[in-house]
C-alpha cells in the first residue's frame, strides 16, 4: 500500500531522516512514535508531499507520488492535525462536505455519508449539522477533525498527533472511536504520537524511530514483550508489561507441557500418575492428542481402581485458545470458580495448561525483572 523506499531528508548539512525503507500493509493502523526531532511528522508529511524527500521514492499502491499531481494527491488523503483546521466560516455539514463536492462525488450520496461519519464519531448529526466550530467543544471539534479525513472516501488517512491537546477523558473516548472507525472502513492510517500508552491502544503495528532511523517495527504486542534493544526497552517502560496485562497472552503463560492421559487408563493408573508428577488433575487426551476431558483426583479417588478414565472423567471442558488474553483468562477461571483452564489449538489439540500458580510464575518473573532494572 505505502512503501518508503531509500528516504534520506536533509535539512542544510543536517539529516534528518536516513535511509528509511518501510512497507505499510493495506487496512492498518500503524503508528509512527519516538523521542522529539526523531523523523515521525516529516515522515508523515511525506506521503501527501507536504515535505519531499531530499532522495529516495515513496510509493502509493505502487505509484511514485513524485510524479503525482500534489493537489489531486491530497484530496485523495484524508489528514488530521492537531489543531484540527475546521474553516470557521463553514458550517459542520459545509466542512464535511467541501472535498466530496470538490470531488464530483454524487450530492445524494455525500449528504448520506455525511450523516454516516457523525454517527461514527458519536456526534447526533441533528444537533451538529448546521452548527459552526465555534460553538463547539475542543472535543467535538477534533471528531469532526476525524470525520472529515474520513470523508475524502478516501484509502490513506494521515494523524499528527490528532488528540494530544485533549484532556485524558475526551482523547481516550477519541482513540476508542478512531479504533472502531478503523476497523469498520478498513482504512490505512499513519498515526503520530509521542504516547505509548495511546500507541498500545490503537496500534495494528508500531514504527519506533530514533534519529530518522526504524529501531523496531513490530506488533505492540512483540514490541512490549520482546524489545529489541535497550533504548526500546526504556523508550516504551519496563513496567509496560506489568501495567498492560492484557498483553499476556494464553501461550505466554501456560504450562507447555501438561500431563495427559489416555481414556483407556484406569483409575489406579491415573492415580499413580498424578503421584509421580504431583498434580491433581490429569488432561485427557486422543490418539491425536485432542482433549476429549479432565479427570481430578478429588473426582475419581472414589471411584472403582478398575473403571476407565473415559467412564469416570468429565467431558465438558472449558479451554481457551492460545491467542486468548490474561484478562480473560482469569475472568473465566474466576466465572466458573476453577484453578486451571486447557490451552487448545483449532483442531483441539492440546497444547498448555493454565493455572494459578502458572500465571503467579509469569507475573512474579516481571515483577523481578523490574526490581533488577531499578
Amino acid at each position: 500500500m505505502i512503501r518508503f523506499e531509500n528516504i534520506v531528508k536533509k535539512y542544510h548539512q543536517k539529516t534528518v531522516i536516513n535511509d528509511f525503507n518501510l512497507n505499510i500493509e493495506s487496512g492498518q493502523l500503524v503508528v509512527f512514535i519516538g523521542p522529539s526531532g526523531c523523523g515521525k511528522t516529516t515522515l508523515l508529511k511525506m506521503i501527501n508531499r507536504l515535505i519531499q524527500p531530499t532522495s529516495g521514492k515513496i510509493y502509493v499502491d505502487g505509484k511514485d507520488i513524485s510524479k503525482e499531481d500534489p493537489i489531486e494527491l491530497r484530496r485523495n488523503i484524508g489528514y488530521v492535525i492537531q489543531s484540527v483546521g475546521l474553516f470557521p466560516h463553514m458550517s459542520i455539514k459545509e466542512n464535511l462536505e467541501l472535498i466530496p463536492k470538490i470531488k464530483g462525488e454524487d450530492p445524494i450520496e455525500i449528504e448520506k455519508k455525511t450523516k454516516e461519519l457523525l454517527e461514527l464519531v458519536g456526534l447526533n448529526p441533528e444537533e451538529f449539522l448546521y452548527r459552526f466550530p465555534s460553538e463547539l467543544s475542543g472535543g467535538q471539534q477534533q471528531r469532526i477533525g476525524v470525520a472529515r479525513a474520513f470523508s475524502t472516501n478516501s484509502d490513506i488517512i494521515l494523524m499528527d498527533e490528532p488528540f494530544s491537546a485533549l484532556d485524558p477523558v475526551t482523547r481516550s473516548s477519541l482513540q476508542e472511536e478512531l479504533f472502531n472507525m478503523q476497523k469498520e472502513l478498513n482504512k490505512t492510517i499513519i498515526f503520530v504520537t509521542h504516547d505509548m500508552d495511546e500507541a498500545y491502544k490503537i496500534a495494528d503495528k508500531i514504527c519506533l524511530l530514533k534519529d530518522g532511523h526504524i529501531l523496531q517495527y513490530d506488533t505492540p504486542e512483540n514490541i512490549l514483550k520482546n524489545p529489541a534493544s535497550d533504548f526500546v526497552e526504556n523508550f516504551i517502560g519496563k513496567r509496560r508489561v506489568w501495567n498492560n496485562p492484557e498483553v499476556l497472552k494464553a501461550e505466554d503463560i501456560m504450562v507447555s507441557d501438561p500431563v495427559k492421559v489416555s481414556p483407556k487408563r484406569n483409575v489406579l493408573q491415573a492415580i499413580e500418575i498424578m503421584k509421580e508428577n504431583k498434580v491433581d488433575s490429569l488432561m485427557v487426551t486422543d490418539k491425536h492428542h485432542a482433549l476429549i476431558g479432565l479427570v481430578t483426583l478429588k473426582d475419581i479417588k472414589l471411584q472403582k481402581m478398575n473403571a476407565t478414565i473415559e467412564e469416570v472423567m468429565a467431558t465438558n471442558v472449558l479451554s481457551v485458545s492460545a491467542e486468548d488474553n490474561l484478562i480473560s483468562v482469569l475472568q473465566t477461571m474466576n466465572e466458573h470458580k476453577i484453578g486451571y483452564l486447557p490451552v487448545v489449538n483449532e483442531t483441539r489439540k492440546l497444547i498448555g495448561l493454565i493455572t494459578r500458580s502458572s500465571i503467579l510464575s509469569v507475573l512474579s518473573s516481571q515483577l523481578i525483572d523490574m526490581e533488577v532494572a531499578f
